[in-house]
């Protein structure tokens, strides 16, 4: 493992004892920092003392599911960029889409091998370290700036718009290829980390999501553009921009 990542600290969140035991070993010997809890009140009160570098939700706990913590954590601006995984017993489609709307960067299908949830792991991040290794990097695009370390977005009139790390790696996508045509394939195995390609409406879903950020949610949205049976392209042109960012 780069020794980037080693030390770093991940918080599992899972009422079953036998998955926090098993995968608690699992990620210690791979140079992580694991603190394991059973419930939503216990991973409050984890995260009020000691927030992790990643998360792993359960999607269902005993008391709130965890569709509602990942909801608290993309809530609070300190946690926003916070990498979550769930976990998901429900082959339901639509657990996986709700949990991708609330901001998580990835999900995995129990069962699960915990080799894949290792793989998983590193490729968050790895980006999330690729961030902030860029220095001072700031791009602007139409009306917006996005500071490549911070992850932070403003809109000219100062507003910031949280992102969560899902949103960044998709704009971040559309940024370093603009006025391209991106293909989903390419879009999945970008902001996912996947070899495999999601279901097609989970990619379109991340890209509205991220139009609703940009407000760019008209009949006929300006800056990411649909190309009909190709992809998606973000039409804006991009720039460095040197002013600090508030």
């Amino acid at each position: 493992m780069p020794v980037s990542q080693v030390g770093r600290s991940i918080l599992l969140v899972d009422d079953d004892q036998e998955i926090r035991e098993l995968l608690d070993a699992y990620l210690s010997r791979s140079g992580f920092r694991v603190r394991t809890v059973a419930d939503g009140a216990q991973f409050r009160e984890a995260m009020s003392h000691d927030p992790a570098d990643l998360l792993i939700l359960d999607v269902m706990l005993p008391d709130e599911d965890g569709f509602s913590l990942c909801r608290w954590v993309r809530g609070h601006q300190r946690l926003a960029q916070m990498p979550i995984i769930m976990l998901t017993a429900s082959s339901d489609e639509a657990d996986r889409v709700i949990g991708l709307e609330l901001g998580a960067d990835d999900y995995l299908g129990k069962p699960f091998s915990p080799r894949e949830l290792l793989a998983r792991i590193k490729a968050l991040l790895r980006r999330v370290n690729f961030g902030q290794e860029r220095g001072n990097d700031v791009r602007a695009f139409d009306e917006w700036r996005l500071d490549m370390v911070s992850h932070r977005l403003f809109h000219q009139d100062g507003e910031e718009v949280l992102l969560s790390g899902a949103d960044f790696a998709l704009l971040k996508l559309f940024l370093d290829h603009p006025q391209q045509i991106l293909d989903r394939d390419t879009i999945a195995n970008a902001t996912r980390g996947r070899e495999v390609m999601p279901l097609e409406r989970i990619v379109d879903m991340a890209v509205s999501r991220l139009r609703q950020r940009l407000r760019d949610t008209g009949k006929c949205p300006r800056l990411i553009r649909t190309v009909r049976g190709s992809g998606y392209m973000l039409a804006a042109q991009v720039a460095p921009h040197h002013d600090a960012l508030g």
